[in-house]
């Protein structure tokens, strides 16, 4: 059985930065795609970005785009979130989640296995 730890988040002022991490672990390591998502209150579950089993192999929701890096380390054990500038429309619980596929993903019924969310709130 797979689990998901996130962790990192926190309460940070608007343009600062925050790294989360989720550690992986469970009977088999796999490099299938895994991916960052963030719900707000009162939203749907948002794709944030997605990592594919080519760790070129990367996405990222237009929100985002040059403000967030994802990455993981090479065992695959630790997937990350780097996030910078952020911006109070950015605060939301952040989940990591993993997929039994190796194709990069966005979408919410291909991730099989999800963490229990780290809170991230952006002040102005």
């Amino acid at each position: 059985q797979v689990q998901l730890a996130e962790s990192g988040g926190g309460l940070v002022q608007a343009g600062g930065s925050l790294r989360l991490s989720c550690t992986v672990s469970g009977s088999f390591l796999s490099n299938y795609a895994m991916a960052w998502f963030r719900q707000a209150p009162g939203k749907g579950r948002e794709f944030v970005a997605g990592i594919g089993a080519s760790d070129e192999n990367i996405k990222y929701g237009d929100s985002v785009k040059g403000r967030f890096t994802i990455s993981r380390t090479d065992s695959k054990e630790v997937l990350f979130l780097q996030m910078n500038s952020l911006r109070p429309d950015d605060t939301a619980v952040y989940y990591c989640a993993r997929t039994r596929q190796f194709g990069l993903t966005t979408h919410l019924s291909d991730f099989t296995s999800w963490g229990q969310g780290t809170q991230v709130t952006v002040s102005s």
